[in-house]
């Protein structure tokens, strides 16, 4: 999987039941990706995805494309990638904690 194909089938796993009332915007910057920048838009439960980003989500995620692909396949610790510098996270932390519920078995 790469990382286009990773984001393109983030709407198929994504858990509505999960995210029911809630209204957030989670994002992607994958920094050596073209583009690099995708959101997940989510509107009191209902959710889309939008390629190039939005100016103010409530969390993102920065990384590389192998880490995020390990972390995605569940090759690679989200937690220690986080820990060790390879994987940031600004904003709302608690929403990045969710990501996994959200988006099916495997860590987004």
């Amino acid at each position: 999987m790469d990382v286009n194909e990773f984001f393109e089938a983030l709407p198929a796993r994504y858990n509505r039941t999960a995210a029911a009332g809630m209204t957030k915007t989670i994002q992607w910057h994958i920094t050596d990706a073209d583009p690099g920048v995708w959101a997940f838009e989510i509107t009191d439960g209902e959710g889309r995805l939008i390629p190039g980003g939005v100016d103010s989500p409530d969390t993102t995620f920065t990384t590389d494309t192998a880490t995020w692909i390990g972390v995605a396949q569940g090759e690679q610790d989200a937690m220690r990638a986080f820990m060790t510098g390879r994987l940031k996270v600004t904003g709302d932390t608690m929403l990045a904690t969710r990501s996994a519920e959200l988006f099916g078995s495997q860590p987004a």
